[in-house]
Formats: C-alpha cells, sequence, structure tokens
C-alpha cells in the first residue's frame, strides 16, 4: 500500500496554533503530513512582511516535534512559490498524495465555479485527477456535490487566523492564546509584525530555563565545568535551550545537528579560543542558567557542491565553507559573483566564503578583517593567492551569490569543507546566505559577541 502524504501548503505568516491543531487532526488520518510555507506570492503581499528566515524558524517552532510532521523550507530558500500542480509533480513518485485545501476553495465545484477551478494554475486538471483533503471549519455549510471527484472532508475543531495573529501583534495585544509558548517568545525576542525591521539581537533571560547537555564527557575540563551547572539537565524535546561545553567545533557540531529544533545555543569554552562560546569565568561567576543574556539571531549558508557529473549536493553552513587544493599542485579557481566573471583564474591553495560569525575563524588567519556580528556583509576570501598578486579578500552583500568554480579538476583537484566537515572532492562551490536557515546564540550580557570582536580588534 502507498504512503499517503498530505500536502499542506499554505502562507503561514505566522503559524500558530490553529496550524498546529490541523496539522495533528491530519496526522490521524495519513503516513505523514508536509507543511510546506510558501516563498513570495503575487497575489499576497504580505508574506513579504516579514523575512523568509524569521517565517521558517516559526514554522520549524510550531509544527516541529509534532509526529509524523515535517516542514518543507524548499520555497523559502528558493524565493519561490510552488503551486500545487508542481508539487504534484515533485512528490508524487513517494506516495499517494492528498492536497489539503479549505472548503471555501471547492465552494461551486458543481458547476465549475470554484476557486481551484478558476484560479489555480491546471485547475482543470488536478480538480479531475488529484486527491483532496477538505477541511471544514466548525458551523460551514458546503454541499457534497461540490466536492472534486477524489476528496474528503476533515473537520477541525480550532479557530483561528494569520490575519487575527499579525492584527494582535500590531497593535501590542497579547497571542498567548493564539500561537505555542516558544512562538510567542520568538515573536516578541525580535519584533516580528510589530517593527517596520526585525531586530536581529534582543537582551533577555534564561533564568530558570531547562537545557540539553551536550558534551564530551571524556574531556576532564568539561566534566569539571558540567559539575558547576545546576539539575535542570533535560532531554532535547523539552529543552529551552542547548548548552554545548566544548570549543567552537562543539558548538558548529551542535549546531550544524540541531539548527532545525530552534533553539537558543549557549555556549561555555572548554576549548581554546571559543569564540561562539561564553568564557567560563563569566559562566560559574553568578548562578546558572544566567538570567541576563543577548539572544543573537545569525545566518547561515546556504551551498550546493557541484560533483564532475554536473550534480549538487546542498548543505547549510554557520561559519565558513572552502575549497582547497587536494595535491600538492596549486589550485586553478574561476570566482563569478552574481553570474559576473570577477576572477579568471584564482592561483591559490583555496578560497572561502565566510558569514560574519566565522569571519573571526579561518577568514581572520588568511587575512581578512573580523566581522562586527550585526554586519550585513559576508566575505570572500583567497588562501595564499599567487594571482593576481594583489587580491586577498572581497565583502559581499548579503543578496549576494558565488560560485567558485575548479578551472582544471583533472590535473588540480580540490576538496571542499562546510564548518571543517569535509564534503569530498568537487568541481566547484555556489554559495550565498540562506533565506531560511539560522541559528541563535546566546552571550551572557557582560561579554557578548561585540565585545569579543572589539578585543580581537584592539588587541586585547
Amino acid at each position: 500500500m502507498p504512503k499517503r502524504i498530505a500536502i499542506f501548503g499554505g502562507s503561514f505568516n505566522p503559524p500558530g496554533n490553529h496550524h498546529a491543531a490541523i496539522a495533528a487532526r491530519l496526522a490521524q488520518d495519513f503516513d505523514e503530513v508536509r507543511v510546506i510555507p510558501c516563498g513570495p506570492r503575487p497575489d499576497k503581499p504580505v508574506t513579504d512582511s516579514v523575512p523568509s528566515v524569521y517565517r521558517a524558524a516559526l514554522a520549524d517552532i510550531v509544527f516541529g516535534g509534532l509526529p509524523k510532521v515535517s516542514v518543507d523550507l524548499s520555497d523559502f530558500e528558493q524565493e519561490t512559490f510552488t503551486r500545487n500542480h508542481e508539487l504534484q509533480r515533485r512528490f508524487e513518485a513517494e506516495g499517494e498524495l492528498w492536497h489539503v485545501v479549505g472548503a471555501d476553495l471547492v465552494t461551486g465545484g458543481a458547476k465549475g465555479e470554484s476557486l481551484i477551478q478558476r484560479t489555480w494554475a491546471r485547475g482543470l486538471e488536478l480538480w479531475e485527477q488529484a486527491n483532496f483533503a477538505v477541511l471544514k471549519r466548525p458551523g460551514y455549510t458546503m454541499s457534497d456535490d461540490d466536492l472534486p471527484p477524489h476528496a474528503r472532508v476533515i473537520e477541525h475543531l480550532v479557530e483561528g487566523s494569520s490575519t487575527e495573529i499579525r492584527e494582535h501583534l500590531s497593535h501590542g495585544k497579547c497571542v498567548r492564546d493564539l500561537v505555542p509558548p516558544r512562538a510567542e517568545a520568538y515573536l516578541a525576542r525580535y519584533g516580528l509584525y510589530r517593527a517596520p525591521v526585525p531586530g536581529n539581537w534582543a537582551r533577555g533571560t534564561l533564568e530558570g530555563a531547562k537545557f540539553f547537555l551536550q558534551a564530551d564527557e571524556e574531556n576532564p575540563k568539561v566534566r569539571e565545568l558540567s559539575k558547576l551547572l545546576d539539575g535542570r539537565n533535560v532531554a532535547a524535546g523539552a529543552a529551552d535551550f542547548i548548552n554545548v561545553i566544548g570549543g567552537d567545533g562543539a558548538m558548529l557540531r551542535s549546531i550544524r545537528e540541531h539548527w532545525r529544533a530552534r533553539l537558543p545555543f549557549f555556549g561555555i569554552n572548554a576549548g581554546h579560543l571559543g569564540f561562539l562560546l561564553n568564557g567560563p569565568d563569566q559562566v560559574t561567576a553568578n548562578s546558572f542558567p544566567p538570567s541576563d543574556v543577548i539572544f543573537r539571531q545569525m545566518p547561515m549558508l546556504f551551498l550546493e557542491f557541484e560533483d564532475e557529473e554536473g550534480r549538487r549536493h546542498p548543505a547549510h553552513g554557520f561559519n565558513d565553507a572552502w575549497l582547497e587544493r587536494a595535491t600538492s599542485q596549486s589550485a586553478w579557481l574561476e570566482i563569478t559573483v552574481n553570474n559576473v566573471r570577477r576572477i579568471p583564474k584564482l592561483v591559490c591553495d583555496g578560497a572561502l566564503v565566510a558569514t560574519a560569525a566565522g569571519s573571526t575563524a579561518y577568514a581572520r588567519s588568511m587575512g581578512a578583517p573580523p566581522l562586527l556580528a550585526d554586519t550585513p556583509a559576508w566575505l570572500l576570501v583567497g588562501s595564499n593567492v599567487l594571482q593576481p598578486a594583489h587580491w586577498r579578500s572581497a565583502l559581499l552583500s548579503p543578496d549576494t551569490t558565488v560560485e567558485i568554480r575548479n578551472i582544471d579538476p583533472k590535473h588540480r583537484p580540490v576538496q571542499a569543507y562546510v564548518d571543517g566537515l569535509s564534503m569530498g572532492r568537487v568541481v566547484a562551490l555556489h554559495a550565498r546566505m540562506s533565506r531560511a536557515a539560522a541559528a541563535e546564540l546566546v552571550f551572557c550580557a557582560s561579554h557578548d559577541m561585540a565585545e569579543k570582536i572589539a578585543a580581537i580588534q584592539f588587541g586585547a
């Protein structure tokens, strides 16, 4: 029997309790519920009212953890609106698809006058051939004659709308009864749907919060620090934040594994530099979890590694990604920025792209200046550049796309890395700032990331 998949698309701008209730109700009847928030829609300008990276985080927060429910962020990442007939083609090989629609979209179907038939791309074809799960609200009157040929009606009892949530937020009203607690906290933290431009940092507290501990217990320093924490360590699903004890590598591994959980990351340095973590002295000087902290939402990279067959393999990175020579031969790379070939032949050991957070790591060791955490930019940096003789790095705007391509993959192969993780040999790296992926890092207010960068710049 084929897997039965409910395709639950929508703006979810923002998602609320009613959306979560619908997803949970669908999960009772289907093997999987695939939530697909849409990107920009020409017919709904309000979908651009909040940047997609915040909407993606809210979707993960609201739907994450629901049994049999997954969130597909591809429309955010590709900045597009995938129509239902395209979703049908994309996913139909995976099982029996059911398109989730409101009862208002099928009203008038008996006369060929439903919104699906009249306004959807290839709507008449879908009406006759596709499966529809029709959501019927309490008290809504509909005729069975209006249903598509392959339909089932699903009644749901939770009322609500994204419009109501937005209106409450814009007027400073409480949304506690409209969204889950974590979503309410996230909306408040960054002023979403209130300020014209959302913030990317906020002062707050972790006092009384429960944490999921990630630590290498084989490290004596880690064990020592772990003993100083109180007993609020819980399983990941019950945590309010992720507590990482180790070095920057440990933090990067934790972000790679858990960023989709959309929990804040609080690090305690038991390594060397520990730029992404808090100093143990700052943490142990007061009660834990700390009561005065800075939350920083840090953007991530969207990366595609191209193999010799031209296939692209996507990945996300928090700090940096790079190509480096795989043999004793120098690498010959072509650098293209926004579809313009900027460096036809870069002779070097390698080339790297880095976020502001990653600018203090390998990018800095290659001679690039560290960026403030709030800098709306990222970096392209060369390693041991021989040609062009005086080129070292470039500062990139957030909407820039970069391609680093190997000119001679046969004789001068290169290998790729993301946050120190090997991706094997590739022929090209395509990179840009992600429109969906971000991670929240938390710092003690007395020694925030901005202070760390100031210390670097002034030689402290």
